[in-house]
């Protein structure tokens, strides 16, 4: 490992706290070191590895499509592309889609969509309310609408992002002048500690939109495709909105992300938006095989059953040690949060026995498995994290 770890100070931007240990194979819900040790894995590659880690079917779309057709661009059609638009149009409600690389840029691609649309549709608004805590990427459109400590450091950003509370909808209509085009919100607070907000909030916050006629957008880079018990967490209270950004668990590990819009505010044109890899063949089937796997095993129903059983063992968790202050969740995406700024301390004590986490604050351990996880795997895994904290309750 030494070696490894050499080369990465060498040659790697120092801007990753890793864990120490290297990973070099996975199967299932596992993941294996250089030296053979088997990890349950619990993070998921940041809740992106949804049917598990080498999953047979998405494996051999990969392969497949790689010896077929892997990039020729967006100035052709091509067919995987075509079939996920198709298929997540349908499973989303919504009218167009576009793909990208990545959860930050199908965000950055929500924030041109409502600025474009506030120009042609509502008399040039093109300020956005945005929630405090949310993180929506790292460039600099989605540190700006993320704001907080990732944006520090790169100031000036660029404006039109107006803050308010998160969970607070009276905030949202304070804040929403004839400049706002459009309010932007994750369903759940992934990175800021797993923050689960009022049940009737996205439902106001939608309602509310329709009202003062702005669009409705919600970041479901984490807690959708199934991550929450539905196939986009909007679903679990019935708030659809206008646009939508999706990423991480779309094509199980594979790098792909996308934003849709209804029809009435898919505003954009030839030239107004592209990406040269966006939407490539290989991606594209990766993410297919995904969604209709996802499809055909009712993952979202059989994630909904686990998040419930995992809540429950989380909250017995609680009750025991007086070092947790609270457990909050939904679906298989769930934090423990701590009296103190020890997250690290159990992590590393949580890996020595063979389980990876995430410390995603200093006091928060956050848990994002792959979908496919059996009970008995949360079981021993939360078993694994109770001794951690009683390791560091000490």
């Amino acid at each position: 490992m030494g070696r490894w770890q050499e080369l990465e100070r060498r040659h790697y931007f120092q801007v990753a706290r890793r864990l120490p240990v290297v990973l070099v194979r996975g199967e299932g819900c596992y993941v294996y070191d250089e030296e053979g040790r088997r990890y349950l894995d619990l993070v998921a590659g940041i809740a992106c590895v949804s049917l598990g880690h080498s999953h047979p079917a998405l494996v051999e779309a990969i392969a497949s499509q790689a010896r077929e057709l892997m990039h020729v661009s967006n100035l052709f059609y091509t067919i995987p592309q075509l079939e996920l638009a198709h298929l997540l149009c349908e499973l989303s409600g919504l009218d167009r889609v576009f793909f990208c690389n990545s959860g930050a840029e199908a965000v950055e691609g929500c924030i041109k969509l409502a600025r474009k649309w506030g120009k042609v549709r509502r008399q040039g608004a093109y300020e956005i309310i945005v929630a405090e805590g949310a993180f929506h990427g790292r460039t600099l459109a989605t540190l700006a609408a993320g704001g907080g400590h990732y944006a520090e450091p790169f100031t000036p950003l660029p404006p039109g992002f107006v803050r308010v509370p998160y969970g607070d909808v009276e905030a949202i209509k304070r804040a929403t002048t004839p400049l706002t085009a459009a309010v932007l919100l994750e369903p759940i607070q992934g990175e800021n500690g797993v923050i689960v907000p009022p049940e009737d909030y996205l439902p106001q916050v939608r309602e509310w939109c329709q009202q003062a006629g702005i669009l409705f957008m919600l970041d479901e880079v984490q807690t959708g495709l199934g991550r929450c018990g539905a196939f986009f967490a909007y679903q679990l209270c019935q708030s659809p909105p206008d646009v939508l950004a999706v990423a991480k668990g779309l094509a199980g590990g594979f790098p792909i992300g996308a934003f849709l819009a209804g029809e009435q505010c898919a505003v954009l044109e030839p030239g107004d938006h592209g990406s040269t890899f966006g939407g490539n063949p290989l991606a594209c089937r990766a993410a297919l095989v995904t969604l209709r796997t996802m499809v055909e095993e009712g993952i979202p129903s059989q994630v909904a059953q686990k998040g419930r059983f995992l809540g429950g063992l989380l909250q017995d968790l609680a009750s025991c040690h007086p070092l947790v202050k609270e457990v909050r969740g939904k679906g298989l995406l769930w934090a423990v949060e701590l009296k103190r700024d020890v997250a690290q301390q159990v992590v590393l004590a949580a890996l020595k026995e063979g389980v990876l986490l995430n410390n995603v604050r200093p006091n928060a351990v956050r848990i994002m498995p792959p979908l496919v996880i059996s009970e008995e795997e949360l079981a021993w895994g939360v078993e694994v994290l109770e001794r951690a904290i009683s390791q560091v309750e000490g």
